[in-house]
C-alpha cells in the first residue's frame, strides 16, 4: 500500500478519517491558548481537516499554513471556514516545502507517514523552522500497525529522531489526551 495523495484524498472521499477529532486536540488547545504573539508563521503539516487551523484562526492567528497531499481535505477547511486564506492552504507534500515557520504543531502527522520517512522528518522540520523555533505537538506512545497508518512507536525511539537537531523541553505523557488516547500519546516542545 502506497500512502500517496490518491489513498489520502480517498480516504477524506469515503470519510475513513478515525484519526479525525471534529475538535481541536486538548492537549493542542491549551498549548494554543498560552501563545501571545498572533504574528508568528506556524505551520500544520499533513493537517487534514484541521481544526487546530481553525482555532488558531478563530483567535486572529494571521499566518497559519496547512499542507496536506488531500485536497479533498484542504477543500474542507476553505468550505468550513470561507475566511480562511486560500494562499494558506497548500496542497504538496509536506518534504517539497521551502518555507520558514516559527512553530510546527505536529496532530497525526507523524503516527501516518511510513516509519521510514521519520529520520527524513526530524531533519525536515528543523530545516523549515526559524532560528528558535518550536516543534509542539503529541506523538502516540504505544505499538500500533505494523503494515498501515496510524504507526506508533516509543519516546526512546523519537529521542533518537529528534535529538540531534532540537532541544527537547518536554516529552512527557500528555495529561489531558482526549478520553481514548489516554495514556497513549506523549506532548512534546521540541526547541531548534
Amino acid at each position: 500500500m502506497e500512502l500517496n495523495e490518491e489513498y489520502w484524498d480517498n480516504r477524506y472521499k469515503t470519510n475513513e478519517i478515525g484519526w479525525d477529532l471534529g475538535q481541536v486536540s486538548p492537549p493542542l488547545k491549551a498549548y494554543i491558548d498560552q501563545l501571545t504573539n498572533k504574528e508568528i508563521k506556524i505551520l500544520i503539516p499533513g493537517g487534514g481537516n484541521s481544526y487546530e487551523a481553525e482555532y488558531l484562526h478563530e483567535k486572529g492567528f494571521k499566518n497559519v499554513y496547512v499542507v496536506d497531499v488531500s485536497k479533498t481535505a484542504l477543500n474542507n477547511i476553505q468550505n468550513r471556514i470561507p475566511d480562511y486564506p486560500k494562499s494558506h492552504l497548500i496542497h504538496d507534500n509536506f518534504f517539497n516545502l521551502d518555507l520558514t515557520f516559527d512553530l510546527i504543531i505536529e496532530q497525526t502527522f507523524f503516527c501516518a507517514l511510513n516509519p521510514s520517512l521519520r529520520p527524513a522528518y526530524a531533519v525536515k522540520t528543523h530545516e523549515l523552522l526559524s532560528e528558535n523555533g518550536k516543534l509542539v505537538g503529541l506523538l502516540f506512545k504505544i505499538p500500533l500497525n505494523d503494515s498501515h497508518p496510524p504507526f506508533g512507536g516509543s519516546k526512546e525511539e523519537y529521542l533518537n529522531y529528534f535529538q540531534p537537531y532540537f532541544q527537547i523541553n518536554t516529552m512527557e505523557e500528555s495529561y489531558n489526551s482526549i478520553e481514548a488516547r489516554s495514556g497513549k500519546e506523549l506532548f512534546m516542545i521540541l526547541q531548534k
